[in-house]
């Protein structure tokens, strides 16, 4: 758990939201525990919307990558399908 992280057992989170919603505003991480698990946390929107952008980057550079690697063994001769193959193939 970070330094600055506490827990917080799920079933007392209804009542305490909008001290949750300050802290985390704050800058601070919250954990939500049940059993002793953490089950989610609340984070402040900045450190969520950096995520984000994190994964679509992410997503982004694999995709670029298979569309590379796709092209590449085009080139090479490898096999293709048409467009009307691929509906069919996908039920359209």
């Amino acid at each position: 758990m970070s330094e600055h992280a506490y827990e917080l057992v799920h079933r007392d989170a209804d009542n305490e939201l909008e001290e949750l919603a300050e802290t985390a505003s704050g800058g601070e991480v919250i954990y939500l525990t049940r059993a002793g698990e953490r089950i989610a946390a609340v984070v402040p929107a900045d450190v969520a919307a950096a995520v984000e952008a994190a994964i679509a980057a992410l997503e982004d550079a694999f995709d670029a990558r298979a569309a590379r690697e796709a092209m590449a063994e085009i080139e090479k001769g490898g096999p293709t399908i048409s467009l009307r193959q691929l509906k069919a193939d996908l039920g359209l």
